[in-house]
């Protein structure tokens, strides 16, 4: 509601009910004034969310919301029960993304390397439990993004924001919560943005692998066996004038033909994958203990698609389209569990514990041309690919770096300097750890769970702590057995993935 609304409340209620309910409606009047001091302008109550028509899947992995960086956290609140402003039909965007816009990006969001590796992923837990394990971590990774969802529209109501991205659903949950977390509002938006960091690096890092490991196999088919190390300096100035592209406008045709890549490889392989399967009981049920925390890593990589939940939900023509049963997320994710269990069953099937480290592409029959378009073909996607995920850490990091720099010649060499410095560091990580499965696993036990799996739950007590977490406290209860679970992932697989990429195994 405009300041203009309010004068014209006041004057009714002093004709009405006279002076003492004009001080009540100076109160409230007092409470809608601008979220950010030192801005003598009144809320703008159209606030627009940038256009994800025209972004990349993962580019919206991070979008800065009202409160972004240096800017002043909230201090006001509505009242608590007081759900008089609605978020959904505040929202004045441009160009807002239909419902099959937003099941492509949410798929897009999702599929990535991960879906190639998830047959190792089975290696490490048996066909039963990899089948059951990969269905239940899906519905659970689906849950959590309702959760978050829920919660960004009770902040938005409460701070009467229109939209809210991941870093300001945490920050806002704090800032609004008990007075005790108050204070660390602005610290737990750095630490999430931190993990979106690492989670995106890691990503950059399994690129370079995943492109170096594909080609090796190609070129030692038809030429000469090289070292990996060799591959990745070989593609370490092509990834850096790629990533010096800072117009997504001009990233998307490469986006584009990068999708349209992936989906013609996975045809592909799913192609050689259910030729003259054998029996199921010529792989293991049920895996040893022990590599259990290589399957949740490798897994839950796969999954990390909370990232774009919100953005996308927040750019729909009609968002109350995104939740329920039958809405996009549940479908989309349906589609998405559906594509992982059905990769890991019949890869592993086919491939028993020969399947190789990482990606199913490296199984296919090397004599054959068809397979080995497929490497390339995904090598080509993936390396395409990499601007885009690259471009999530840079829009975080970059902002802090730029009023640093005082000349807008500076502030242009600055951030060339930040893109190259970024590329160079994920080349080293690569160098240092080309061990494709095991860097998989490590990204995804380490980052993945805790944005997938440990921070909705927990950003659900702290936002609903006053409202009550259901009879006997059942959603308080619910939530900590999902950051157990995640905890318990975090720990067991960074240590076993660490331990796979200490002494690999042969």
């Amino acid at each position: 509601m405009t300041s203009h609304g309010y004068g014209t409340m006041n004057k009714n209620i002093v004709l009405a009910q006279g002076l003492t309910q004009v001080v009540k409606s100076n109160k409230m009047k007092d409470e809608v004034q601008p979220l950010l001091p030192g801005n003598p302008e009144p809320v703008n109550d159209t606030y627009e969310r940038p256009d994800l028509r025209t972004s990349p899947e993962n580019v919206i992995l991070h979008l800065p919301g009202p409160m972004g960086p240096g800017e002043p956290e909230v201090k006001e609140q509505r009242q608590a029960g007081d759900d008089s402003y609605n978020p959904l039909l505040n929202r004045n965007l441009e160009h807002p993304t239909s419902n099959l816009d937003t099941m492509i990006h949410l798929l897009k969001g999702n599929i990535g390397t991960g879906i190639l590796a998830m047959p190792d992923a089975f290696r490490n837990a048996g066909l039963v439990v990899g089948t059951v394990g990969t269905l239940i971590m899906g519905i659970i990774c689906t849950h959590c993004m309702h959760v978050l969802v829920k919660c960004a529209h009770e902040l938005c109501i409460r701070t009467e924001v229109p939209a809210l991205g991941f870093a300001d659903v945490v920050e806002t949950s704090f800032s609004t919560g008990p007075l005790v977390l108050r204070r660390h509002s602005r610290v737990v938006r750095y630490v999430v943005n931190t993990f979106l960091c690492i989670t995106q690096l890691g990503f950059c890092c399994v690129y370079f692998v995943f492109v170096a490991a594909n080609l090796q196999e190609v070129v030692a088919h038809y030429f000469f066996r090289m070292d990996m190390r060799l591959y990745l300096t070989a593609l370490l100035l092509p990834m850096i004038l790629l990533n010096l592209v800072k117009n997504l406008k001009y990233l998307m045709p490469v986006s584009l033909f990068a999708s349209v890549l992936t989906v013609i490889g996975l045809g592909i392989t799913f192609y050689y994958m259910l030729q003259n399967l054998p029996s199921t009981s010529s792989v293991d049920a049920f895996a040893s203990w022990s590599r259990l925390p290589l399957y949740f890593g490798t897994a839950i990589y796969a999954f990390e698609g909370i990232g774009v939940v919100l953005p996308l939900e927040n750019n729909m023509k009609t968002p109350q389209d995104f939740g329920g049963w039958n809405g996009v997320l549940n479908t989309g994710m349906v589609i998405v569990a559906a594509l992982y269990t059905s990769v890991g069953f019949f890869g592993y099937l086919k491939y028993g514990d020969l399947v190789k480290l990482g990606s199913i592409t490296l199984n296919l029959p090397p004599g054959e041309i068809l397979a080995q378009s497929v490497r390339v073909m995904m090598a080509l996607a993936i390396f395409l690919s990499y601007g885009l995920q690259f471009y999530v850490p840079v829009g975080i990091l970059w902002p802090f770096i730029k009023p640093r720099l005082q000349t807008e010649q500076a502030q242009k060499v600055g951030e060339y300097t930040l893109r190259v410095v970024l590329v160079i560091i994920t080349f080293g990580l690569a160098a240092a750890i080309p061990n494709l499965g095991a860097v998989i696993s490590l990204v995804g036990a380490v980052s993945s769970s805790t944005l997938a799996l440990i921070f909705p739950p927990f950003i659900e007590i702290i936002t609903f702590w006053d409202k009550g977490l259901g009879k006997y406290n059942w959603v308080l209860w619910k939530d900590i057995f999902i950051m157990i679970f995640g905890l318990l992932g975090f720990g067991f697989g960074t240590y076993a993935s660490i331990m796979n990429i200490v002494a690999p195994e042969k």
